[in-house]
């Protein structure tokens, strides 16, 4: 059986593009320092002492950010309504995306924002969901994956009925969370899950 045709506009072949341009950007702290404008999508690395995430801290210790801790976008404002790529105001998305995530490990009680670093890319707002989907298959980052909760916000007055996340669970600090209702999940039992699934080796696409 012969080797199918290569095709430059399959979605893998797109996501993947997309993804080896934001793994040649530079890594930088986080959050960065000078703010810009554009959505896109972007990557953090974790490489310091928390016991449960030595394997990851080990892989990119020395600056060499070579295993995400997580994975995400940031898409302009109006992307969910149906305006996704048109119309749709830019604005400093993924600046302030980034921003956010710092707040929220400035907050942990167990983190330090100092073991952070970023890659980030401002990517065409129409190969985002693609692209960010992709880093998710091929690095499987533990914030994705296994302790879910990361990306949350406050969830507002009046809706603190649902239960606390297994970041929340495992990195306590965030004060809106302190209003959630108790987690199906015990500490230990999320370090284990963290134990299992960093048994299993990722690897860079």
């Amino acid at each position: 059986m012969g080797m199918e045709p290569f095709n430059p506009l399959e979605k893998r072949s797109l996501a993947e593009s997309v993804v080896q341009a934001l793994l040649k950007r530079p890594c930088h702290p986080l959050p960065p320092s000078d703010p810009f404008v554009g959505a896109g999508i972007y990557a953090l690395y974790y490489s310091g002492p928390f016991p449960p995430y030595e394997p990851i801290a080990q892989k990119n210790s020395g600056g060499r950010c070579e295993q995400p801790i997580y994975v995400g976008k940031a898409v302009p404002q109006g992307a969910r309504k149906g305006r996704f790529g048109l119309d749709a105001c830019l604005g400093d998305v993924l600046f302030r995306r980034l921003k956010e995530h710092a707040q929220s490990i400035e907050q942990a009680e167990n983190l330090e924002l100092a073991d952070f670093s970023c890659r980030y890319l401002i990517v065409d707002e129409i190969w985002i969901p693609l692209a960010e989907q992709f880093l998710i298959e091929v690095f499987s980052p533990i914030w994705n994956v296994v302790i879910d909760g990361f990306g949350n916000h406050d969830p507002g007055a009046g809706r603190y009925n649902q239960k606390k996340s297994a970041w929340d669970v495992l990195h306590p600090g965030r004060p809106w969370a302190t209003k959630l209702q108790p987690s199906d999940s015990t500490r230990e039992e999320l370090v284990e899950r963290i134990a299992r699934a960093l048994r299993v080796d990722t690897s860079s696409p």
